[in-house]
C-alpha cells in the first residue's frame, strides 16, 4: 500500500448531482466560462491535490434542457489551467473511438511538454448513439469492438510519445488513465492503464477489483505497483450530520425528474415509459452486464441495486443521485475522512477521484475541512514533493509495447 493517498477533483460542470446548478448561491452557467475551472484548479493546487480531472464526450448532451453540461473541450481548458498553475496534475478525457491516434499523440504530447510534465490522458471508449450520430454513424460500435480499438489507439499513441526526441516533458510522457469496470475495461486497464477509475460501492468489491486488476497487470508482464486505483467519490458535507442530511435532501428535491429518468434509461438500456415513479423496475427486464451496450460499469451498479433493494423508480433515482452510480458519502468532514481512511487502509483504494455535490461550494468544503483532517491523520501530503503528475502519483515510466495492427478495427 502507498504511504499516502492520492486525490483528484472532477470538475464536472456545476457538480455531480443533477440539480447542482439549481442549488442556492450557485451560478447556474458558471461552467460555460473558463474561470470556473481555473478558480477550482487554483484551490486544488493550494490544497496539494494530485490533479484536476475533466470529463468529456464528443457530442452535445441531449439532457442540456434539464441541467448544465460540459461545453468546453478538455485539452483547451487544461492548457489555460497549466498557464495559471505550477504543480497540479492535469487529466483530460479524449475519446479513443472517434479520435485519430496521430493527432492525439501530438496534441497531448505537446500539452505535456508545455505544462512541464503534468498531463494525463483519460482514455474513454465513447458509448451512446448520440455520439455515433455526431460522426455520421448509424449506431454505436459494439462494446468489445470499442475496446479492441482503444487498445490499439493507446499503444499507438504511447509508442509515438516514446520516440519523441524533441519537446519531451520532464515526466517522459503523459500518464494513461482509464476506467476499467467492465470485463473488457478491466483487461484494457491491466494492459495499458496507469491510473484506473472505478465505481465500486463497498470495500469488499473494491478490494477484489483492485486485487484482480493488479493480478491482471502481473500476467501482462507489468509491475502491479504501477497501477493507481481511484474510485469515484461523491461528497455531501455539512458541519453536523443533520446539516449534511439536509443538504442531500435539498439536492434530491432540486433534481429535475425528466433528466433523472432519461439518464437512468440510458444506463439501463430500455425505456421507462410504462412505469410510474412509484413502481419497481421488473427484474425480467434486466440482462447480463457483459451483454450490455453503453457503459457496462454503471449498468452493473444499477442492476445490482435493483436486485438487492427492489426500489421503486423514484427510490432508485434518489439512491443514484439522478441516474448516476458513483458512491455518495454524506456527513461531517470527520466522517468523510473516516470513510476515506477506511478504504485506503484496507486496500480498497489508492485514493479517490473526488466528485463534489455542487461546484464550487462543495469543493470549498472539501479542501477547507476534509483535506486538513486527512493531513492531521498523516494520510495526505502537506506540500508537493515533485513537479510532475507521475511524481505526485509515484509512477515511473512503463515499458512500451508496440501496437498490434490487427487491433485497429474501424468504429463504423
Amino acid at each position: 500500500m502507498r504511504d499516502r493517498l492520492h486525490l483528484n477533483v472532477n470538475i464536472l460542470n456545476a457538480g455531480v448531482f443533477g440539480g447542482s446548478w439549481r442549488f442556492p448561491g450557485t451560478d447556474p452557467v458558471a461552467s460555460y466560462g473558463v474561470e470556473h475551472y481555473t478558480s477550482i484548479a487554483a484551490k486544488a493546487e493550494a490544497a496539494r491535490l494530485d490533479a484536476v480531472f475533466l470529463a468529456d464526450g464528443p457530442v452535445l448532451d441531449p439532457h442540456i434542457r434539464h441541467r448544465t453540461g460540459n461545453s468546453l473541450e478538455p485539452s483547451t481548458v487544461l492548457a489555460r489551467i497549466a498557464a495559471q498553475t505550477e504543480h497540479i496534475g492535469l487529466i483530460g478525457t479524449l475519446s479513443s473511438s472517434y479520435n485519430d491516434p496521430d493527432e492525439i499523440a501530438r496534441r497531448l504530447g505537446d500539452l505535456d511538454y508545455v505544462s512541464g510534465g503534468r498531463f494525463g490522458w483519460n482514455v474513454v471508449t465513447t458509448a451512446g448513439g448520440a455520439a455515433a450520430a455526431n460522426f455520421g454513424r448509424d449506431g454505436e460500435p459494439d462494446h468489445a469492438l470499442r475496446y479492441r480499438r482503444a487498445e490499439h489507439v493507446v499503444r499507438s499513441v504511447v509508442a509515438q510519445w516514446a520516440t519523441r526526441t524533441e519537446l519531451v516533458s520532464p515526466q517522459g510522457r503523459p500518464v494513461v488513465v482509464q476506467a476499467g469496470g467492465s470485463s473488457d475495461g478491466r483487461r484494457l486497464a491491466a494492459q495499458v492503464g496507469e491510473v484506473v477509475f472505478s465505481v465500486d460501492q463497498n470495500v469488499a468489491d473494491a478490494r477484489a477489483f483492485r486485487a484482480g486488476l493488479r493480478a491482471g497487470a502481473a500476467e501482462a508482464g507489468r509491475d502491479p505497483a504501477d497501477l493507481v486505483v481511484l474510485p469515484g467519490l461523491s461528497t455531501v458535507i455539512g458541519g453536523t450530520e443533520a446539516e449534511a442530511a439536509a443538504r442531500r435532501a435539498l439536492l434530491d428535491e432540486l433534481l429535475p425528474t425528466p433528466y433523472a429518468r432519461a439518464r437512468l434509461e440510458g444506463q439501463l438500456g430500455f425505456p421507462l415509459d410504462g412505469l410510474d415513479d412509484d413502481q419497481p423496475i421488473p427484474l425480467a427486464l434486466l440482462h447480463d452486464p457483459d451483454t450490455a451496450g453503453g457503459s457496462q460499469s454503471f449498468y452493473r451498479i444499477v442492476r445490482d441495486v435493483i436486485i438487492a433493494e427492489r426500489p421503486t423508480v423514484r427510490q432508485l433515482i434518489t439512491r443514484l443521485s439522478g441516474g448516476g452510480g458513483h458512491r455518495i458519502v454524506v456527513g461531517t468532514p470527520e466522517q468523510i475522512a473516516d470513510d476515506i481512511e477506511l478504504w485506503f487502509r484496507t486496500g480498497a483504494a489508492d485514493g479517490f477521484n473526488v466528485m463534489p455535490d455542487v461546484l464550487p461550494s462543495g469543493f470549498d468544503d472539501f479542501v477547507e475541512h476534509v483535506v486538513p483532517e486527512l493531513q492531521r491523520r498523516d494520510l495526505f501530503r502537506t506540500d508537493y514533493e515533485t513537479d510532475t503528475l507521475r511524481g505526485h502519483l509515484g509512477l515511473g515510466l512503463p515499458s512500451v509495447r508496440k501496437a498490434d495492427p490487427d487491433l485497429l478495427v474501424s468504429a463504423r
